[in-house]
């Protein structure tokens, strides 16, 4: 419980004491620390295992950049596998635990595997899993899948709520560090929409970190007024604790906003996280830089750390790695980090700088040489130092900081495409010319490694993007700052190291790197899928550098011509419950009503899902006993008399413009051009490749106004298709669409009686007669007293019918309404198993037989395909293959016994002759009980089948055991000639 390594200053509340545990043991820290900081204020280096080796391994860094301290949070439901420790905001209660062991951290059984090394090497799995190849199921897969991952899983459900957000502004600044908070303060104070967004629970970036000086005041006092000066500009949002994980097309971000996460349990209401997405005129990308470690042998013992996060860990956590520790460096950057501990009062054992003109202190002893290797089973204990004179010494120290330069953050500015380009001036890759559209990059990330010149590059670029956006700013009042130049000898690893570890995480090393090159994989693409490198949860973010300094001098290049594998979103790991946000469980397959869907429910209503709806099936009546019952019932209500049917379900496209009914011409292989205001027509439409997609109506409603519907299963995909043609093909056409799906509320009314019902619901202003309104006409009417409407005498049953639409907003009265007119025509509701029914009686074809795989000829609508025009697909349909003798067409099937069953599904066979595949002559599609024949029916595909009318056949289902002798029929069982719809 004693916090051994805590020194005085920093950043957090020392007047409240937070407990938490790590492995079961019962730790202290303090508000402002993150798990890291408080479990080395503790003395614990150990912190994890490695993938593939299990070795020992503490932190490395102190940002999102660390590989190596990886647990798991919480306990049951809440569960959190692999996170970092140095993001980790510690809080009263947290419970941690490490991972990826066998055992304890202490004693991992697991780490026999590094005393397997030399058969574990780089592409071993390539090797090895592939011979032979019976053992791949059997033995290597299940293998493969218990070492697979890091941390585990709890399985239960996730108790929390994460959310979705959309955010619009004027300036998008990522990076709350000096160029960040520069750039923003401009911005903001010229009245711009700003957001200022950072990964840090604490704004200020690496000033929090350092002992700089701005102006009068210490640099995380200048952050931390700058901070407060924002939080009062109403224009100006601040984010801390929000991620920018990726930049996309259209001046989008994603971020990725951690509520939450630095509590046991999120308050009530409140999300864990919220995936923001944010759309920006402009971006300023102040994202900072990233230390890179020197590869040596055993440079991966607990205690061995980047010196940039040593020196955080002591100026902002006021936390000692040790309290001796060794600087290894190759610029001036580790001599601040042993100024700044030397001043806190921590031992310094040496600073080792690989450059012989390196410079001096009188506080401690500065060398000339390079470390060559350590020791320590569990955490650092020695340092073997070469000296430039080919000596050798031995440092005791307890932890060593390793400091080889910066790596700008260039990874937003390459997910829309971009390259980095080199940089001699310090030895890393920079942003290219090719950003995403709109950003400016600055201060490190840029490559402006000083204070001085991140402040000025912020302040700038915010400058740049407030003239673009027609801002007015001030004159920038920035602060006096350090602006040392950079001063560094590269340096990537120490000459004749072999275990010497580049990726630490996923245990690649130097060695691994020259197996790579020995085996002909050497290009940076391989060189990652070869090894792994840079594939761990830090996207090689502390590790690729070396990997390609070494590749490209194996290969005799520089590193620019080797050059980098590139970065993709997301930017840090981000947990899959905050992609899918409030899609889980039942939302994320939500249910959509039926404006009639209260109603039903009143009348006991058997529900289907159909798509996202749930419609209605049959409406079961006392003494019915079954559902054929019910169904049989409304079938025969209709053909006698009067059903009514929800039919909102429908797609619903209103399609308006001068060149609306050119545009639907294109969109459909009939003609639509000379369609007359007040008719409709009934349409099919053609994919690219000349299979039918969807059919459907369009009414005209005026000269440049559509009604379009669809299939309850097509409406999307016909309005996305509708889309394409509108934007991509025929830009230049005036034409607008919109799904008016959800706005309208729409029933079929269908039977002798229908006309006799609407009469009583339709304004007397209409004409409804069969003179005034006759079959395939539509308009623009009133109803109930002068509520706006739409009619459209259309028929899906065959029966006199028509589909009235009223706004969804009074659909439930309308249902209402109608069957309080039609009581005395016993109107009866019907569902969707009696509307299949109807339709097959009818031989209309539906989803069943517009399967993707059809074609007009084989539905018998060959003539529907215009040959005077050109539409979508039309070319395409007329392909030999798609009009051949031989193919299947639509027909009626039924049984010669009327007590047969016809399965749908079931494949129909000659007479006489073999049940195989080779003679296979059609299959149905739609299958049905028809009450008004007394016996089965079906649809069905059967070779030259409008050929075979009267033809015996057999329709076989081997795996039911089904075998039924059958007839070939017309599809149109009911009514064939059209009297009744037109009656």
């Amino acid at each position: 419980m004693n916090q051994i390594n805590r020194l005085s200053g920093g950043q957090i509340n020392r007047d409240k004491s937070l407990r938490f545990s790590f492995d079961n043991k019962p730790f202290n820290g303090h508000p402002g620390d993150t798990l890291a900081s408080a479990l080395l204020a503790n003395g614990e280096r150990l912190m994890g295992r490695s993938f593939k080796y299990h070795r020992p391994r503490g932190v490395l860094s102190a940002g999102s950049e660390e590989p190596n301290a990886l647990v798991e949070l919480r306990g049951g439901a809440r569960q959190e596998p692999n996170t970092r420790a140095t993001t980790v905001e510690l809080f009263d209660g947290l419970t941690a635990r490490s991972q990826n062991r066998l055992g304890s951290l202490r004693f991992d059984l697991l780490a026999i595997n590094d005393r397997l090394s030399n058969f574990l090497t780089a592409g071993f799995y390539y090797k090895t899993f592939m011979w032979p190849a019976a053992f791949w199921e059997k033995l290597y897969e299940p293998i493969i899948r218990q070492a697979a991952g890091l941390g585990s899983l709890s399985l239960d459900a996730d108790p929390d709520v994460y959310d979705k957000g959309f955010l619009h502004c004027d300036l998008l600044i990522i990076g709350a560090g000096p160029a960040g908070l520069a750039a923003a303060l401009t911005a903001g104070r010229a009245g711009a929409q700003v957001i200022l967004a950072d990964e840090d629970f604490r704004m200020g970036g690496r000033l929090n970190s350092e002992t700089f000086v701005l102006g009068h005041e210490a640099g995380a006092d200048w952050a931390a007024s700058v901070v407060a000066e924002l939080a009062t500009l109403p224009n100006v949002r601040l984010m801390s604790r929000t991620s920018i994980i990726g930049a996309f097309d259209h001046g989008i971000y994603g971020a990725v906003e951690r509520v939450s996460d630095h509590q046991h349990t999120p308050d009530a209401g409140k999300p864990r996280q919220i995936l923001w997405r944010i759309y920006t005129k402009r971006t300023v990308l102040g994202a900072g830089a990233i230390e890179r470690p020197i590869a040596f042998e055993n440079n991966d013992r607990p205690g061995i750390m980047l010196g940039s996060a040593i020196r955080t860990y002591a100026n902002r956590f006021g936390v000692a790695a040790d309290r001796r520790i060794a600087i290894f460096t190759n610029n001036d950057d580790g001599h601040r980090t042993a100024r700044d501990l030397h001043e806190q009062g921590v031992k310094i054992a040496a600073v080792v700088d690989v450059r012989p003109d390196a410079p001096r202190s009188g506080d401690y002893e500065v060398l000339n040489g390079e470390i060559i290797d350590t020791s320590g089973r569990l955490g650092l204990t020695f340092a073997e130092v070469r000296l430039a004179d080919g000596s050798t010494r031995t440092l005791e120290c307890g932890a060593l900081g390793m400091s080889g330069g910066w790596n700008p953050n260039v990874h937003m500015t390459c997910h829309q495409g971009g390259r980095p380009v080199w940089s001699e001036d310090i030895a890393a890759f920079v942003p290219g010319g090719t950003l995403p559209p709109g950003m400016a990059v600055a201060g490190a990330a840029r490559g402006d490694m000083s204070t001085a010149g991140a402040l000025k590059g912020g302040a700038e670029a915010s400058r740049a993007a407030m003239r673009d956006l027609g801002f007015k700013t001030g004159k920038s009042d920035l602060p006096q700052a350090e602006d040392a130049p950079v001063a560094l000898k590269p340096f990537w690893y120490v000459e004749g190291c072999s275990r010497a570890w580049l990726d630490q995480q996923n245990d690649v090393t130097v060695k691994d790197v020259r197996l790579s090159h020995q085996e002909g994989f050497r290009s940076v693409e391989h060189l990652k899928r070869y090894t792994t490198l840079g594939m761990a949860t830090d996207q090689g973010k502390t590790s690729n550098m070396g990997g390609l300094a070494i590749m490209a001098e194996l290969a005799g290049k520089t590193i620019p011509e080797v050059g980098t594998t590139m970065f993709r979103p997301p930017y840090t790991p981000t947990a899959i419950g905050v992609l899918a946000g409030r899609h889980r469980g039942q939302d994320f397959h939500p249910k959509r009503l039926t404006p009639s869907h209260k109603w039903a429910e009143e009348q006991g209503a058997t529900f289907v899902e159909v798509g996202n709806w749930l419609r209605a099936q049959w409406f079961p009546r006392p003494g019915e006993t079954t559902w054929r019952q019910s169904v049989d019932r409304e079938v025969l209500a209709v053909r006698n008399s009067v059903g009514v049917c929800d039919v909102t379900t429908l797609g619903k496209i209103d399609v308006q413009g001068v060149d609306a009914a050119v545009f639907l011409n294109k969109i459909y292989c009939n003609g639509f051009a000379k369609l007359a205001v007040g008719k409709t027509r009934y349409g099919l439409m053609l994919r690219e490749d000349g299979i039918a997609m969807d059919d459907g109506t369009a009414g005209r409603l005026a000269e440049d106004h559509f009604v379009v519907t669809t299939t309850t299963a097509n409406a999307l995909p016909v309005y996305r298709h509708m889309e394409f043609i509108r934007q991509c093909l025929f830009p230049d056409m005036d034409v607008q669409l919109i799904s008016t799906t959800e706005a309208w509320a729409q029933y079929a009314v269908a039977g002798p009686n229908a006309r006799a019902l609407l009469q009583k619901i339709v304004d007397p202003e209409t004409d409804m007669s069969n003179d005034g309104f006759p079959f395939m006409a539509c308009a623009n009417i009133t109803v109930c007293g002068g509520l706006r409407a739409r009619l459209f005498r259309i028929s899906f049953s065959g029966e006199l019918a028509y589909e009235i639409a009223v706004p969804a907003a009074y659909g439930d009265a309308l249902m209402r309404r109608i069957m309080e007119v039609g009581a005395e025509f016993d109107v009866t509701p019907y569902g969707t198993e009696a509307l299949g029914v109807l339709r097959i009686e009818k031989g209309h074809a539906a989803g069943n037989e517009l399967n993707g795989t059809t074609s007009a000829q084989n539905l018998g609508m060959g003539r529907m395909v215009s040959k005077a025009k050109d539409s979508i697909g039309s070319i395409l349909s007329e392909r030999e293959g798609l009009n051949a003798s031989g193919d299947l067409r639509l027909v009626g099937i039924k049984p010669f016994d009327p007590a047969d069953p016809v399965p749908a599904g079931g494949h129909l066979m000659n007479a006489d002759g073999p049940v195989d595949a080779a003679h296979d002559q059609g299959y149905a599609t739609s299958a049905c009980f028809s009450p008004n024949l007394g016996h089965a029916i079906a649809l069905a595909f059967v070779k030259d089948g409008d050929t075979r009318m009267g033809e015996r056949m057999r329709l076989v289902s081997p795996l039911t055991e089904v075998s039924v002798e059958v007839e070939i029929t017309s599809a149109h069982f009911i009514d064939p000639q059209g009297d009744r719809l037109r009656a």
